[in-house]
C-alpha cells in the first residue's frame, strides 16, 4: 500500500479525512482501505493485526405527537403485511425494514411530576419517570454512544430539525447524558456544517468560494493513488459536500434565529432542512466520524405549523387534540404522519446509496424510530409502533411484529442482539424481542 494509502486508510479509520488549515473533510467509505473481500478493513501491510471489521452505526430517530394507529399499523403480522397509509413511503424499503406494533412504555405511568407528555417521553427516551426537570437516567443512544463512540471524532452527534415546541427540557431534547442532563440537537445546519467541516468563512456561505478550496490540492494528491472506482468515489463525496454548501446558502437568511412560531424563520422550508441534516447526517456517518446519532424530526408536543401539506390552521400538536378521533381529524394526522415517514425513507435512501465493502451504508447502520405515544389524542403509552431499519445481517426485515413487550426490550434487542454493544441492563427492559433477530 503506498504511503497516501497507508494515510487515507489511518485517517479514514479514526474519521479524520484531509485537513488543510481549519478545515476538515471525512473521506468516504474506499476499496483502498479494505481487504479483498470487501468486508473488513485490512490490516497494514507487513503487520500482524487481524482485519479491522466494518463498524456498526446507530440512529435513534423520533417525532412527536404520536400517530393515527388506524392508518399506520398492518392489520396483518408476518410478511405478507399490507403496507399502510402512513408507511406508504417506505415501500421501496420492505426488504430493509422491521414493522413493531404493541409495546409498552410502563415508565410513563409510573407516579411523579409531570403531565403525560413529561411522563411518556421521560419513558421513552430513558426508562425512567420525568423528574420534574428531566429524564431521569442516560437515554438509549449514549448507553451506544458510551461502547461505540470512543474510536470516532465525535461520540454522538445530537440532530433536529423543526424548532418550535412546548418548552419543557423533556419535549425538546431525545438525548440524555444521565440524571437531567440533556444533550441538545442541533437544530441550525449551518452549525451542524461548521461542527463537522470546521471554521467558517462568509465567503464559504456566500458561495463565492468553497471548503473543499482549502483541501482540494490533497483530494488530488490522494487520487493519483487509488483505483477507478475509488476516484469516482472522491468525485462524488467532494460535489456532494458541495451541493450541501449551495443548500444552505439558500436558506432564508432569518433561519438561523430559532424563535416561537411565526416571530422568526420560515417554516415552510422544513422539509428542506430535513433533508440537508439528513445529508449531513450520512457524511458523517459515512467518514466514521461518528457512530451513533439521535434525529428529533419534531419534538414532543410538536408546535410546527404544516403549509406544505396544506395545513395552516392550527399547529401540529393542536391538530391531535381538535377533533383527532374524528374522520378528518384522523385524516389529517395520517397525512402528517406519512410526511414524517417520507423523511426517514429519505435517509434510508441516502444510506443505500452509499457503498461500502461488499454492501451499503445502510447495511451496517441500524436505524429506530419510536414516538412517545400510539394515539396522541388520548396520551396512549402502550400499543406503541415502532420501526428498525437498516443491518440486515442480523436484523430480520420484510416482516411486521406485534410485540408483547416493552421498549426497553426493545432497545436491549437493538443494542445487543443486533448491534453488538454489551449494555447490561436498561430501566424497563426484560426479555428480547427474539422475532428481531437473525439466528
Amino acid at each position: 500500500m503506498a504511503t497516501k494509502n497507508r494515510s487515507a486508510r489511518r485517517n479514514f479509520l479514526r474519521g479524520i479525512g484531509l485537513a488543510g488549515g481549519l478545515v476538515r473533510i471525512g473521506l468516504p467509505p474506499l476499496e483502498a482501505v479494505l481487504n479483498s473481500a470487501g468486508t473488513a478493513y485490512a490490516a497494514a501491510p507487513g503487520s500482524k493485526g487481524a482485519d479491522t471489521p466494518i463498524p456498526s452505526r446507530f440512529v435513534f430517530w423520533f417525532n412527536g405527537n404520536g400517530v393515527p394507529e388506524r392508518y399506520w399499523i398492518p392489520a396483518a403480522t408476518g410478511p405478507e403485511y399490507a403496507m399502510t397509509p402512513c408507511l406508504t413511503p417506505l415501500t421501496p424499503f420492505r426488504d430493509d425494514v422491521h414493522v413493531l406494533s404493541g409495546l409498552d412504555n410502563p415508565a410513563a405511568r409510573m407516579p411523579g411530576p409531570g403531565n403525560d407528555h413529561h411522563r411518556s417521553m421521560s419513558g421513552l427516551v430513558s426508562g425512567t419517570s420525568f423528574t420534574g426537570r428531566g429524564a431521569g437516567a442516560a437515554s438509549i443512544d449514549q448507553l451506544i454512544a458510551a461502547r461505540f463512540g470512543g474510536d470516532t471524532r465525535f461520540r454522538s452527534l445530537q440532530i433536529g430539525v423543526c424548532q418550535e415546541s412546548h418548552g419543557e427540557s423533556i419535549q425538546r431534547n431525545l438525548s440524555w447524558a444521565g440524571y437531567e442532563r440533556s444533550l441538545p440537537p442541533e437544530l441550525i445546519p449551518h452549525n451542524l456544517f461548521d461542527r463537522m467541516f470546521g471554521t467558517r468563512e462568509a465567503t464559504w456561505i456566500e458561495g463565492k468560494k468553497s471548503v473543499l478550496d482549502a483541501v482540494r490540492d490533497d483530494f488530488r494528491d490522494l487520487q493519483t493513488t487509488l483505483g477507478k472506482n475509488d476516484k469516482r468515489r472522491i468525485d462524488d463525496h467532494l460535489a456532494a459536500v458541495r451541493d450541501l454548501e449551495r443548500s444552505i446558502a439558500s436558506l432564508p437568511p432569518d433561519y438561523r434565529k430559532a424563535s416561537e412560531p411565526g416571530l422568526g424563520g420560515d417554516v415552510k422550508d422544513y422539509p428542506r432542512i430535513a433533508k440537508i441534516q439528513s445529508d449531513l447526517l450520512v457524511h458523517a456517518l459515512a467518514s466514521r466520524q461518528t457512530r451513533v446519532a439521535s434525529y428529533m424530526l419534531t419534538k414532543c408536543q410538536s408546535l410546527v405549523r404544516l403549509p406544505w401539506l396544506g395545513y395552516t390552521t392550527l399547529r401540529h400538536h393542536d391538530y391531535t387534540h381538535t377533533n383527532g378521533d374524528t374522520p378528518q381529524g384522523q385524516r389529517i394526522m395520517r397525512d402528517i404522519c406519512r410526511w414524517h415517514v417520507e423523511e426517514f425513507a429519505y435517509l434510508l435512501a441516502r444510506l443505500k446509496s452509499v457503498p461500502e465493502g461488499d454492501g451499503t451504508l445502510l447495511d451496517h447502520t441500524c436505524l429506530l424510530y419510536v414516538h412517545e405515544h400510539a394515539e396522541a389524542n388520548p396520551h396512549k403509552n402502550n400499543g406503541l409502533p415502532a420501526i428498525v431499519a437498516g443491518y440486515r445481517k442480523k436484523l430480520k426485515t420484510g416482516t411486521h411484529t406485534k410485540a408483547a413487550g416493552t421498549l426497553g426490550d426493545l432497545y436491549l434487542t437493538v443494542a445487543n442482539g443486533i448491534l453488538g454493544a454489551g449494555i447490561e441492563s436498561f430501566p424497563t427492559g426484560r426479555k428480547a424481542v427474539e422475532e428481531l433477530v437473525r439466528a
